[in-house]
């Protein structure tokens, strides 16, 4: 079966930069939505960084913008978050979403639109 596995967490102070991968068993990266959401404590799973099927099709939300790059190799079948200049609200738990097909200019994908998820890296981020 497929299967989603997330690296790259871990604790950096406040400013420092981490960069999370994601790979994606027997599943092909070229065709569909990628996702990256984080869910902190005693807060709701939020959409933070979305990527489609062309190179334009990106989304960030507004938190995270000018500080997150999101981007896919799918030669590697492999997506990556790089975060720079973190904060301490950053901190959470970040899942890797695989396989969505519906495209939104606002808004990562649904939840219930993704077919696959990682098993989650926390990132901690210390003041």
């Amino acid at each position: 079966q497929v299967q989603v596995v997330e690296s790259g967490g871990g604790l950096v102070q406040a400013g420092g930069s981490l960069r999370l991968s994601c790979t994606a068993s027997r599943l092909t990266f070229d065709d569909y939505v990628m996702g990256w959401f984080r869910q902190a404590p005693g807060k709701e799973r939020e959409g933070v960084s979305c990527i489609g099927w062309r190179d334009s099709m990106t989304y960030y939300v507004d938190s995270v913008k000018g500080r997150f790059t999101i981007s896919r190799d799918n030669a590697k079948n492999t997506l990556y978050l790089q975060m720079n200049s973190l904060k301490p609200e950053d901190t959470a738990m970040y899942y890797c979403a695989a396989d969505a097909r519906a495209w939104y200019s606002n808004s990562c994908p649904t939840l219930g639109d993704f077919g696959y998820w990682g098993q989650g890296t926390q990132v901690t981020v210390s003041s």
